[in-house]
């Protein structure tokens, strides 16, 4: 009979400390909700109940673990345009949104405005809601509140705008 260098209770503690391991990185991954993909602009309803969509208005939507990407543009009947883009680092847990802010660009000839340019690094958090696959925040250096749900995400600034996005597969 061949004996075990290590006695039973060495065997019976160690299988513990891996269910154990096994439990707390669920519990961690559990607690640690994704947003991850990329998102492209499917429609934009107005408050008067109009509708634009590609190529009137057109946008991708980036996060990846770390980083966001955003990127809008608009063009009106006149041929004017409006755009904003964005690129950040974030952070996201189940109650906190940070977000540090690495460069924005907003372009409003629509509106009759200068280029502005945010190379600041701030940095701001926000609480998160969540509930069942719902995850909703208001990200700190953009105007609308977002709710992620499913693969659709919906951007709402009240009272300008509502935005649906879709996961690009």
């Amino acid at each position: 009979m061949k004996r075990s260098y290590f006695p039973r209770q060495f065997w019976a503690l160690s299988g513990v400390l891996v269910g154990m391991a096994l439990l707390f990185a669920l519990a961690a991954s559990a607690q640690a909700p994704s947003i991850e993909g990329t998102y492209k602009l499917l429609s934009r309803k107005l408050p008067d109940g109009t509708m634009l969509s590609p190529p009137a208005i057109m946008g991708l939507f980036t996060y990846t673990k770390s980083h966001r990407n955003f990127n809008i543009v608009q063009k009106d009947a006149t041929g004017k345009f409006s755009s904003y883009s964005l690129v950040s680092t974030y952070k996201l847990t189940a109650t906190e949104y940070s977000e540090t802010l690495l460069f924005s660009i907003r372009n409003d000839q629509i509106g009759g405005k200068e280029i502005v340019y945010d190379l600041s690094g701030k940095t701001q958090s926000v609480p998160v809601k969540m509930e069942g696959g719902r995850i909703q925040f208001k990200p700190p250096f953009d105007r609308p509140s977002l709710v992620f749900e499913g693969n659709k995400i919906t951007a709402t600034l009240d009272g300008e705008f509502v935005d649906v996005w879709e996961k690009v597969p």
